[in-house]
């Protein structure tokens, strides 16, 4: 039987990549499919009302998985899409729910362009993507959602070090460069225009660890993915993706979370 990391993937590859979204969720989605990316209709049909059109207008499509997860019934991918020969280039974070067989009933996403490197010349998908350490799973789940609660949420910087590594903290945000320091540098002035809410979810698997977030950014409500890798039992490495909370009017379905 197939893993809902395979299901999910498949998903992307039969349903997307290769056109073929009627037969891809008949294939890989179970009795109900919940659906959060705001622009698509919850259930089979409304991927299908959604992709076939998407599908006609970009017949060029390249997709890359750089790094996928699964934690219980739960998935975590994150994939390079690349649409018309560089028309549009994106980065796509994306959550799963499965019942259990392993199909796909429930999605989440994240879908933002891809960006210029970093200060550190870092992009937003390069870097590990081994999966080890898979007994210490639970410990760096852990670890990741107390750093946000008590970092992120309540802004306990003093206890930063307690999580991230002082002397390894590589970073993925665009903007932000490597190190302990440009990451205070930006979360510890009060007048910092990123705050965190709630950690909505979270996928762990080995020394990798997803999360999925409410945010906002100067007020704007964000649906924000974090990606983590731990080592030694502290965060050193951090990805993330983040897109803006659309208008209730414009969601097809009950919202990103």
């Amino acid at each position: 039987m197939p893993t809902a990391k395979e299901n999910a993937t498949s998903l992307y590859i039969e349903g997307i990549l290769k056109g073929r979204p009627r037969e891809a969720v008949a294939a890989y989605t179970g009795a109900r499919y919940t659906q959060h990316s705001t622009g698509v209709a919850d259930g089979q049909e409304g991927f299908i009302a959604f992709f076939e059109p998407f599908i006609e207008r970009n017949p060029i499509r390249d997709f890359k998985f750089i790094r996928a997860l699964q934690d219980g019934p739960k998935v975590f991918l994150q994939v390079y899409q690349n649409i018309n020969n560089g028309e549009a280039e994106w980065l796509t974070t994306d959550f799963f729910d499965s019942d259990g067989d392993g199909k796909i009933i429930e999605h989440w996403d994240v879908i933002a362009p891809i960006m210029p490197p970093n200060p550190s010349g870092r992009t937003q998908l390069d870097g590990p993507t081994e999966i080890t350490d898979l007994d210490k799973t639970d410990e760096n789940r852990a670890l990741v959602t107390d750093f946000i609660e008590t970092v992120l949420i309540n802004r306990e910087l003093d206890k930063v070090a307690d999580y991230v590594s002082a002397k390894t903290y590589i970073q993925h945000n665009p903007e932000v460069g490597d190190g302990l320091q440009s990451f205070l540098d930006l979360f510890s002035p009060e007048a910092c225009p990123l705050s965190y809410q709630e950690c909505f979810m979270s996928v762990a698997e080995g020394n990798f660890v997803a999360t999925l977030n409410r945010a906002s950014w100067d007020g704007q409500d964000l649906c924000q993915v974090d990606l983590f890798r731990v080592e030694d039992g502290k965060i050193v490495e951090h990805w993330d993706n983040s897109e803006p909370v659309p208008p209730r009017a414009d969601w097809a379905n009950s919202g990103k979370f």
